[in-house]
């Protein structure tokens, strides 16, 4: 069981980070769609290779694209994911939070 003590612990660690919602809109498969997708992909895996993205979740769905957590403040982020290519070309919307994480934590694998 976890104790008081190991949850003050750990929220002590907690560091300011942001969580950015990819939404697939109406216009996901315009003309083109592949090509800027092809894009938006490139980009999101080199800001995961510079250390913006600290975790990047693509989602199979038909409504939610992906799920991204950014090392950054949201309004940097707001304005990071506004040059998206998929955003720019209306195919997805971003909403971006504040969120906290603890630092070390890793997806398993």
């Amino acid at each position: 069981m976890v104790t008081d003590e190991q949850i003050q612990q750990l929220a002590a660690t907690a560091k300011p980070y942001s969580v950015a919602l990819l939404h697939w809109t109406a216009d996901r498969r315009m003309d083109g769609a592949e090509a800027t997708e092809l894009e938006h992909q490139r980009r999101m895996v080199t800001l995961r290779a510079d250390g913006m993205i600290a975790v990047l979740c693509p989602v199979p769905s038909e409504t939610l694209a992906g799920v991204v957590i950014m090392t950054v403040p949201p309004e940097k982020a707001r304005e990071v994911m506004e040059g998206d290519p998929c955003v720019q070309a209306g195919m997805m919307s971003c909403e971006v939070h504040a969120c906290h994480g603890f630092p070390g934590d890793a997806l398993p694998g």
